[in-house]
């Protein structure tokens, strides 16, 4: 079976899944499990961008040039956001 043949989830949804958590953390999506727009908590985003980062610095080399270009991608978008963020005092940028 080829990696598009594959059930389940690809590399390409686990980090847009995780880029996804990050911008919950960030206030900017609702809860999926609540539905609700929680409070900005900048910690947890940190540590969702941390993990996309070791997640990168750990399969280097092992992904396809568009799946590196996902992760650089999303990485860039997530620390931008994140200095936006503690710019902003920690407010969401998005209102619900």
């Amino acid at each position: 079976m080829g990696d598009e043949e594959r059930e389940g989830i690809g590399f390409a949804e686990f980090i847009i899944s995780l880029g996804t958590t990050a911008a919950v953390h960030f206030g900017d999506l609702a809860d999926p499990a609540t539905g609700d727009t929680g409070e900005p908590n900048l910690p947890l985003a940190a540590q969702m961008i941390d993990i996309i980062s070791m997640l990168q610095e750990k399969t280097k080399g092992n992904l396809s040039a568009a799946e590196a270009k996902l992760v650089d991608d999303l990485l860039y978008d997530l620390r931008m956001r994140f200095v936006q963020a503690q710019q902003q005092g920690g407010r969401r940028i998005i209102e619900p």
